[in-house]
């Protein structure tokens, strides 16, 4: 299987270090049209830039099959494909691959692992992830026993032979690979190749690979040491399974978007805050589970860095949860992330989900108290206000009633709420708490804001990192409902509402670098003879690997090596840069834990490598056009249940804010709606920015 630059899609991939700036590309007018798409859980937002300017969509999502919302949402946009018409560019966030995880609704996975290491899926790391339990539990297993195949050959951990594969034994193996495969009618297989120390040689796990591709072609194969070549045999065997588990989901799904939606070329937003070449997504789809956020986040830094403002947090609340992060000037990835119970050991940008969106369900737990998600109405059938049957009692729907939400003015009109229907189920919501409608709506959001909160404190002040010196950037649909609450709670300095922040996330997609990392764990003592010019070797090689693989339509890139270092004798490591990376990593090691020990010999345990060329320059992105003539139809005031009574609040269109103003306040705009609290105050910066000082 080729990739765009006519190369193997396959190769190893992984990194921590930071982005680049090399010379901009020409004007994306010069590239032609280029259409960006963020397919979220509750609607999928699209941004076309071409020569007329900058226009925006939102669709409603269809989960039970994604693309269809994404091409209806081209058609709309670009009209039926002509022959003359210039191609396109499409550059894609999805969450494909993370409902695919989350609801072990993928492939079915056959593992092949040394003998005797069959088990390390169910063995894991052996921690107690609920310490007061008196019984543990544990998911099942992404793959079933008797899919776990063991086979003769082995290397030790320096990468040499111990023993030999058997070839008759690998020749009963794709015997038994094919049988599984052909008694699996409608669910599809694929394989998961993990042999012990291939971070080291890859010899024995390419063989294998390579007797069954040409066996079996129509069977995908993961291989470890093309994924992620690096040690600990758990987050490895974890993360080629369920690369596994969505390759051929993922691969149907692209497959038809190449097909259908009439694109000239497609890129697919990776999870480490760039895009990637969309053979890199098919073979390993491992690297997008967290694509549509983590477009959220690279384009609040866009933002944030051309207003002087780079310390952040962002606040990325759809309808389905919230994503927050830490931005300290750049972007922050890891390598311990993880989807559900698994652990994800590609680059990630380092996010904390919770489960409070607009869709989020409020009820009564065991104990009788109220609680508010994780379980979402999602796109179908929505809020209760959608009016596409729904029938328990959401976030969005109480916002509906405290007046907080426009009923005429959602979507910039062409999507009328419906409020009469949430007064039945709210009343027995009420009922259920012994309190009002009104109190039950409140409460609902105040249970919101304190799952929000909490998150925002795990990513700031539990890391050390004082709130007052940050600014909080508000994207998504819901996030302008609450953010200038959050802000006041946890103390940030101001709160930055981006032009169209309900599509924000597609806007960072069409913003983001396009970049491939590499890494290879090296194991290297700071105290070895000729331990820093190895390291200097290994990098190099790893950049020229990834030049080699660099897509020919693609800007030159830079590229940024970095070490991922621990003390001896230490469990985990920290990044740093390669050069100067021994002071580098004192210092860190002062800095996050309070000591360092500056005469102890340290360990390099992994050489990372990031090839990095920009995108489109956000500073050529023009503002878009408003969707309708009147985004704000209705009335100029309406009342608003405050918590303290109830007051008129004037509703404004978002294009009008030409100066200060204090709350409180409704701002409305076609893809969000901005709640501004009496006391706040809320200025318009030049880029079109709204700063609220809470």
């Amino acid at each position: 299987m080729k990739g765009e630059d006519g190369r193997r899609g396959e190769d190893p991939d992984t990194s921590r270090a930071s982005g680049m700036s090399p010379a901009e590309p020409p004007p994306s007018t010069e590239m032609g049209p280029v259409l960006a798409v963020d397919a979220g859980g509750t609607f999928t937002d699209l941004l076309l830039l071409d020569g007329s300017g900058l226009r925006t969509l939102k669709v409603p999502s269809t989960p039970a099959d994604p693309a269809r919302a994404v091409l209806r949402g081209i058609q709309e946009l670009l009209g039926p494909k002509e022959e003359e018409d210039a191609p396109f560019l499409l550059l894609h966030g999805s969450t494909v691959a993370t409902n695919a995880i989350l609801e072990r609704k993928g492939a079915r996975v056959l593992l092949v692992t040394n003998r005797g290491f069959e088990d390390v899926l169910e063995i894991g790391r052996q921690d107690r992830p609920h310490l007061y339990a008196l019984t543990g539990r544990r998911p099942p297993p992404p793959v079933d026993r008797e899919d776990r195949h063991g086979i003769t050959g082995r290397l030790d951990a320096l990468g040499r032979e111990v023993s030999r594969l058997d070839p008759e034994e690998l020749d009963a193996l794709v015997r038994r690979l094919a049988g599984a495969t052909a008694e699996s009618d409608s669910r599809p297989v694929a394989l998961a190749l993990c042999l012990l120390h291939s971070y080291r040689n890859p010899a024995h796990e390419e063989a294998v690979a390579r007797l069954v591709e040409d066996r079996l072609p129509h069977l995908p194969v993961s291989v470890s040491s093309r994924i992620l070549p690096e040690f600990r045999e758990w987050e490895r065997t974890c993360t080629t399974v369920l690369n596994a588990l969505v390759t051929p989901t993922m691969a149907g799904y692209l497959d038809r978007l190449e097909e259908q939606a009439g694109a000239g070329r497609l890129r697919i937003m990776g999870s480490a805050g760039g895009s990637l070449p969309v053979e890199r997504a098919r073979s390993q789809p491992v690297r997008t589970v967290l694509s549509g956020p983590a477009g959220g986040v690279t384009g609040a830094l866009a933002r944030g860095r051309a207003l002087g403002h780079d310390r952040l947090l962002t606040l990325d609340m759809g309808g389905t949860s919230t994503d927050v992060a830490l931005v300290p000037g750049e972007l922050v990835r890891t390598r311990e992330g993880r989807i559900g119970d698994l652990p994800v050991a590609v680059p990630l940008l380092d996010l904390h989900t919770v489960g409070a969106g607009g869709g989020s369900i409020a009820g009564l737990d065991a104990g009788g108290a109220l609680q508010v998600g994780p379980a979402s109405a999602g796109a179908d059938p929505g809020p209760i206000c959608y009016g596409r049957g729904g029938t328990e009692v959401t976030v969005t729907d109480a916002h509906v009633h405290l007046g907080r939400l426009p009923p005429k003015g959602f979507l910039g009109g062409t999507m009328e709420l419906h409020p009469e229907a949430v007064q039945a189920p709210l009343q027995a919501l009420a009922d259920q708490m012994g309190t009002s409608p009104d109190r039950a709506a409140l409460g609902i959001l105040e249970v919101a804001n304190g799952t929000m909160l909490r998150a925002l404190r795990v990513i700031s002040v539990e890391r050390g990192i004082d709130p007052e010196e940050l600014h909080l950037v508000a994207f998504g649909g819901a996030a302008g409902l609450h953010a200038v609450e959050l802000a006041r709670a946890l103390g940030t300095r101001s709160v930055l509402v981006p032009p169209d922040p309900g599509l924000a996330s597609a806007w960072g997609i069409l913003v983001a670098p396009i970049v491939r990392d590499l890494s290879r764990t090296v194991l290297e003592r700071s105290d070895a003879d000729g331990g820093p010019p190895r390291l200097a070797a290994a990098a190099q090689e790893l950049e020229e690997e990834g030049r080699a693989r660099w897509p020919d339509h693609a800007p030159d890139p830079e590229a940024r090596a970095s070490l991922a270092v621990r003390y001896v004798g230490q469990s985990w490591e920290l990044d740093v840069p390669l050069e100067g990376w021994v002071d580098a990593f004192h210092d860190l090691h002062r800095t996050r834990y309070g000591h360092a020990r500056p005469h102890a010999p340290l360990e390099v345990v992994t050489v990372n490598v990031r090839l990095q060329a920009p995108g489109i320059p956000a500073s050529r992105v023009p503002p878009s056009s408003p969707r309708t003539s009147d985004p704000t139809p209705g009335p100029s005031s309406r009342r608003v249940h405050t918590g303290h009574g109830t007051t008129l609040v004037p509703v404004v269109d978002r294009a009008r804010i030409s100066e200060p103003r204090r709350g409180p306040l409704l701002v409305m705009e076609y893809s969000s709606t901005l709640w501004i609290p009496a006391g706040a105050r809320v200025t318009p910066l030049d880029d079109g920015t709204l700063q609220v000082t809470p």
